[in-house]
């Protein structure tokens, strides 16, 4: 069949589905996406041990939630009628979901959520890079400018040695033997544990699925972008050097990004800090920015290319 180019300018919402737009292919479209991203979903929910029943619990609980903060009507309070159509749910359920205490959700590690902000800090303050706007290599507890000062600056209470211990363990820092820090990587992807990783899962398949339904409301007036490019039928030793020149060109490009929303991060600061008295930003805050993954999958037997025997 030969390879399948699918163009880089493309998203890949529509490709299967040509009229989204037609109310009546919305259910199967839904349940099409569903199970494509479900899949995944349970596999990790089934290696780590989380049963259909625990899923199926939380799912009602989210779902009430959701209906509740998001979806109630302008002016009108959200009732537990409406909660009741919106999810299906019947009225008992909802109340019952409303009554309970929500059980406290452990945020990402505090230690990771610190060591990953002195990591971002020793890219951007000033203070720890150099004349180009490189992370400068420093000293482990040496005063103004030492691995300490950025630790103690942007990390809160942390310990120096608990913060650098972490970095190490994520391969973004290590030790030189003259006793100096240096920064390895500029991205922290936490090694310590499953817990730390699982995290990951949360945040950036939301902000994925937060594109895409932005996408699919305002598409065509504010789209945001949302874009990839694939082939199928590659020979497998394609992966090894994709992936490479991918993680090469994927990390410039954040480090650019970074470089240019810093800059305009500290604008920001010497604004406010050059303001004779307090004042509150005209425009509002966002947590913005621009994600870019991996990926690859074996093909089924059914979908390999057939190749002529000699």
């Amino acid at each position: 069949m030969g390879n399948q180019h699918i163009p880089l300018t493309e998203p890949q919402i529509g490709k299967k589905i040509p009229n989204m737009m037609n109310e009546d292919n919305l259910p199967l479209a839904l349940a099409r996406a569903m199970r494509r991203l479900l899949a995944p979903l349970f596999r990790v929910l089934l290696r780590h041990g989380m049963s259909y029943t625990a899923f199926e619990a939380l799912a009602r609980r989210v779902y009430v939630q959701v209906a509740i903060e998001e979806f109630g009507l302008p002016g009108k309070k959200p009732s537990i009628s409406r909660t009741s159509i919106l999810s299906g749910l019947t009225r008992k359920d909802v109340q019952r979901l409303l009554a309970e205490a929500l059980e406290a959700t452990e945020p990402a590690s505090e230690h990771v959520n610190r060591a990953a902000r002195v990591l971002a800090a020793w890219t951007r303050d000033p203070d720890f890079v150099d004349a180009a706007g490189q992370p400068r290599t420093l000293a482990l507890q040496d005063g103004p400018g030492s691995f300490a000062e950025l630790v103690r600056r942007h990390s809160g209470d942390m310990p120096v040695r608990a913060v650098l211990d972490e970095l190490e363990h994520a391969g973004a820092a290590r030790r030189l033997p003259d006793g100096q820090v240096e920064l390895v990587a500029r991205v922290f992807l936490p090694r310590r544990s499953a817990v730390d990783k699982i995290d990951l899962l949360g945040g950036d398949v939301a902000d994925l699925i937060g594109t895409i339904d932005h996408n699919i409301l305002h598409g065509g007036s504010d789209p945001r972008f949302h874009r990839k490019v694939m082939y199928r039928d590659m020979p497998a030793e394609v992966a090894a050097p994709f992936r490479e020149l991918g993680r090469e060109r994927a990390m410039a490009l954040l480090v650019e990004l970074d470089q240019w929303l810093a800059a305009r991060a500290a604008a920001a600061s010497d604004t406010v800090a050059a303001s004779p008295t307090p004042s509150t930003p005209t425009e509002p805050l966002l947590r913005l920015g621009l994600g870019i993954y991996y990926f690859e999958e074996p093909l089924e037997p059914s979908h390999q290319p057939s190749r002529k025997e000699d």
